[in-house]
């Protein structure tokens, strides 16, 4: 239980309710009372009103991932097209949530190396409180639009999208340095640390992967695995989800959810949060002054990944049953290849990455879809210049992988090819359609030759 004189205390600083008022713009707050919360929506608006919050007992404030243009009108029983309308935009916040702070470091400092790998300029991080770290993008950093598609819009999909993106990118690097981070005193040893440390058992921390070796021979290599004791959350994205404030108090800690310089995470230590050695709030978390839209390659990178492997098994099975003698030609593509096929404005480089994927993954050879690719772009408004086509299948294997599902709405919705037919529904990819239209030609094909007989 927090004292309510080190709320006061720490809460009548001026300097603190400057900074918690400015984040606390367009957000819906959430105000906790020790061990509950307050009644919701509710918002901030001036700084006295922190002082006055801590004498009435509050002792954290939380904030919304979403952006609103009135958090009043919120409400529980409001519909997902009424919260789209309501809804300016939203920030990514990942929570880094693991019981040991050193290792919540090593993952908040690899999410920021990997967020500046994509082209992230405007990364914010801050102690969440306790043990862990919130990684920040502001909204602003994103594109305003993904093709036809406002990226206000696209909440929780894309954000929970960029988390699985950016945790499955980082997960085999992420085990190795926590490993090597235990591991002076030996291999062995270090499993049984983690494994006494995290109360998880040996076989449960660890992992096999394929790996290649200087002769190009694959190998099993035996590897820690994070995820029984660390979590990039990506199950708390969603709609008038709240996290903790930056400046804001923890409960079971008494420390404060400090935001920290994003080059120095690995040098933080506990000790700088306490409330007393906070001599004046020094960086931004969600800096809403960005470096243009620095975060658009990461968005369309993470639509681009395939989040459902389930999915993709599902087509593959259908693909390696039938057996393809010959490419599958265009009186089976569904509605959105054929409208593709018609040529475009905008959106080319996306019709070029679908497209090679889809045509691979119904019999066509990397020579046919290049042909075929070259021929399509003649269709386009401004075709795309030869070398881009030449560059994009370099090193492309045919059959290789499925293009986007259909749900994923910065394809084929957002260049305006998604014109459903009947059939559409029961499928989740386009190479599905296909599939199931040309199996179901085989059939009667065999049905009919078996009448003729």
């Amino acid at each position: 239980m927090l004292d309510k004189g080190v709320c006061v205390r720490f809460y009548k600083r001026k300097d603190i309710q400057d900074a918690i008022i400015a984040h606390a713009r367009n957000k819906e707050i959430g105000m906790r009372y020790n061990d509950s919360f307050g009644k919701r929506p509710d918002i901030l608006s001036y700084p006295k009103e922190i002082l006055e919050l801590s004498l009435r007992g509050v002792t954290s404030l939380h904030a919304s991932e979403e952006i609103w243009e009135n958090p009043l009108e919120l409400e529980s029983n409001k519909s997902k097209k009424e919260l789209d309308q309501l809804r300016a935009g939203w920030d990514l916040v990942l929570d880094i949530d693991c019981k040991f702070v050193d290792y919540s470091k090593i993952a908040a400092n690899l999410i920021i190396q990997f967020l500046k790998y994509c082209g992230v300029k405007d990364i914010s991080v801050k102690f969440s409180g306790n043990k862990g770290f919130h990684i920040g993008v502001p909204f602003e950093a994103f594109p305003k639009k993904v093709g036809e598609v406002e990226t206000k819009d696209l909440f929780p999909d894309a954000a929970k999208r960029i988390a699985y993106y950016i945790k499955e990118n980082i997960k085999v690097e992420l085990g190795k340095r926590i490993f090597e981070f235990e591991a002076k005193d030996g291999r062995d040893i270090a499993f049984a640390k983690i494994s006494e440390k995290t109360n998880q058992e040996k076989e449960k921390i660890k992992t096999k992967i394929s790996l290649k070796d200087e002769f190009g021979d694959k190998k099993e290599v035996e590897i820690l695995n994070v995820d029984p004791f660390l979590e990039i959350d990506t199950v708390l994205i969603s709609s008038r989800h709240l996290y903790r404030m930056p400046y804001s108090l923890h409960e079971k800690s008494g420390l404060v959810s400090l935001p920290i310089d994003p080059e120095k995470v690995m040098e933080f230590q506990k000790e700088m949060a306490k409330p007393d050695a906070i001599l004046t709030p020094m960086f931004t978390f969600l800096d809403r002054n960005v470096c243009g839209e620095s975060a658009r390659q990461l968005l369309l990178q993470a639509l681009d990944f395939e989040l459902k492997l389930e999915e993709e098994r599902e087509v593959k099975k259908e693909y390696d049953e039938l057996k393809l003698t010959s490419p599958i030609k265009e009186e089976f593509f569904p509605p959105c290849m054929r409208l593709l096929l018609q040529g475009i404005g905008d959106g080319k480089k996306r019709g070029v990455f679908i497209l090679m994927n889809y045509l691979g993954k119904i019999g066509w050879s990397k020579e046919e879809i290049e042909a075929y690719l070259k021929k399509w772009n003649t269709n386009n408004t401004e075709p795309l210049r030869e070398v881009y086509i030449k560059g994009q299948l370099h090193g492309f294997k045919a059959g290789d992988k499925l293009p986007p599902n259909c749900s994923n709405e910065a394809y084929y919705r957002g260049i305006g090819i998604c014109k459903p037919d009947s059939f559409c529904p029961r499928i989740k990819n386009p190479v599905n359609y296909t599939i199931l239209k040309w199996k179901r030609h085989l059939q009667e094909k065999e049905e009919q030759e078996g009448l003729k007989e």
